[in-house]
């Protein structure tokens, strides 16, 4: 049997993140490269000429004189945590479908529940700011999902009270391999609900693939291709184990409130996806 080219990816090994990432000076320096790709640059008056005041890591233009910090106006601004560890963070977030919590990120880095909950906090803002803007494209499957558990007494199904809908979308290849995900709550499943998150997500030529519930036909008002599967083949095929994924990250969130998980939802498709990295 062929392997799932996404489950067997390569990855980042402890060993190898700690030979890119180690040090102080190694982190910085990729925070410096990202800022200022072309090397520094003023953010005063864009002059270039500049040094380096070593006793506090500032960039000083000669120019203006004005003193600048590598990580001012990034998420780094004003921390008092290693970089090493930052990107420590980044890594453990993204290398599971599980991620880690913050209380296991605290007591590894030896810092308080609530410093490390800050810092993770910021990265899945970060991750769910990058994401917004890219839309799946090609081939998608996509499913009904809900989070929240069932109540004591009250209905089962769609519709249930305390339930919050959303939508997994996951782009896969043509054999049905996943590639990317997108987990968004939407207001219920209607095809308005749907045309609204295919305008959103959704690249236009796209061809969606679904179990045909009705709401899903929606997605041709953004020009997408709605092909539905009733005829067994859609639990049969990729498709459906892609989309299994997407619900799994879902499920994680189960027990917070609603307002909540669109940030939590961020760590889930990042490690979920074939594609990770963090914007700074």
């Amino acid at each position: 049997m062929a392997r799932n080219a996404v489950q067997f990816q390569k990855g980042l090994s402890e060993a190898e993140f700690t030979r890119l990432y180690g040090t102080e000076q190694q982190c910085r320096a990729i925070v410096i490269a990202a800022r200022w790709p072309e090397g520094f640059i003023c953010p005063a008056c864009g002059g270039r000429a500049h040094s380096v005041v070593r006793s506090r890591d500032l960039f000083q233009c000669t120019a203006c004189r004005r003193q600048t910090s590598a990580i001012a106006g990034t998420i780094f601004a004003s921390t008092k945590l290693p970089l090493r560890r930052w990107f420590r963070a980044m890594y453990h977030m993204t290398q599971s479908q599980q991620g880690i919590s913050s209380l296991a990120l605290g007591r590894r880095f030896g810092v308080t529940q609530t410093t490390a909950w800050k810092a993770k906090h910021k990265l899945k803002q970060v991750m769910m700011a990058r994401d917004a803007g890219k839309q799946l494209t090609g081939r998608v499957a996509i499913d009904d999902a809900y989070l929240g558990g069932e109540r004591s007494g009250g209905q089962r199904g769609r519709g249930a009270p305390g339930k919050t809908p959303f939508v997994a979308a996951v782009e896969t290849t043509p054999a049905g391999k996943p590639v990317r995900l997108k987990l968004s709550r939407v207001e219920g499943f209607s095809i308005k609900a749907l045309s609204s998150f295919a305008r959103r997500c959704l690249g236009a030529d796209s061809t969606v693939v679904s179990d045909g519930l009705q709401c899903f036909a929606g997605v041709t008002d953004a020009g997408c291709t709605h092909q539905p599967m009733t005829n067994g083949r859609w639990s049969r095929g990729g498709a459906k184990a892609g989309l299994q994924v997407g619900q799994h990250g879902i499920g994680q969130h189960q027990g917070r409130h609603c307002r909540d998980v669109p940030i939590g939802q961020q760590q889930a498709c990042a490690s979920l996806s074939g594609r990770v990295s963090v914007s700074l």
